[in-house]
């Protein structure tokens, strides 16, 4: 986001919300050479359909959606899909908004099984509640951005941080960010210019004197 918008730094909101399911579409198998293609129940071809769709479920409420694995029975190049699971991973800072994002995907996965003439079943592997970070610390962060950079920007973090710990617990708490590189992070080439690294320490540095500042006018 800070790459496309050509911004070095970010003040961020807090941490997405996150909804892990596993999808399970269940059809039959068959041989590949003698089952008609009129006659299949192919778990696959439901589950490969979800792959376009959650980008559009992501595209309507402005979160992130990901298929992240694929696995399929038996597995073999002469039959059709018995049963295709896949993983998928739903994000966003607005709790109502997860909870429509997972309904529409959950909508979509019966309507693919329905009309491939398969089931379908869900499973939860993992959820936890966004984690909005402190306003006055936000407000800070972003006073000491707009001072070091001119420019101030917003925005929420995709990936959860030990920071999501800290602020569950009450701790006030704000994160910084800075631009990466071709817009790739926790990745091993994830890289970034040595001028805005400067620019971050020089910014994190006002915001740690405006925090001490805050502290003491406010206890």
């Amino acid at each position: 986001m800070l790459l496309d918008l050509d911004l070095p730094l970010g003040a961020v909101l807090g941490t997405f919300g996150v909804e892990r399911h596993a999808i399970t579409f269940h059809g039959q198998a068959a041989h590949s050479g003698s089952t008609p293609m009129n006659r299949r129940k192919d778990a696959f071809l439901a589950a490969g359909k979800m792959s376009q769709e959650i980008y559009a479920i992501a595209a309507r409420h402005g979160g992130v959606c990901t298929i992240g694995s694929c696995t399929t029975k038996p597995g073999i190049v002469t039959s059709v899909v018995e049963e295709c699971r896949i993983t998928l991973d739903q994000r966003h800072l607005d709790a109502p908004a997860l909870a429509r994002m997972l309904q529409d995907a959950r909508d979509s996965s019966e309507k693919f099984a329905r009309e491939g003439n398969v089931k379908v079943s869900w499973d939860r592997l993992w959820q936890i509640d966004p984690r909005p970070f402190n306003n006055e610390l936000i407000a800070l962060c972003d006073e000491a951005i707009g001072e070091t950079c001119g420019q101030r920007y917003r925005l929420p973090s995709g990936p959860l941080h030990d920071a999501a710990e800290v602020a569950r617990a009450g701790v006030p708490t704000v994160m910084m960010f800075v631009q990466s590189l071709h817009g790739i992070s926790h990745n091993k080439i994830e890289d970034t210019k040595e001028e805005h690294l400067e620019l971050c320490v020089t910014a994190f540095d006002k915001l740690a004197e405006k925090t001490i500042a805050w502290l003491r006018t406010s206890h």
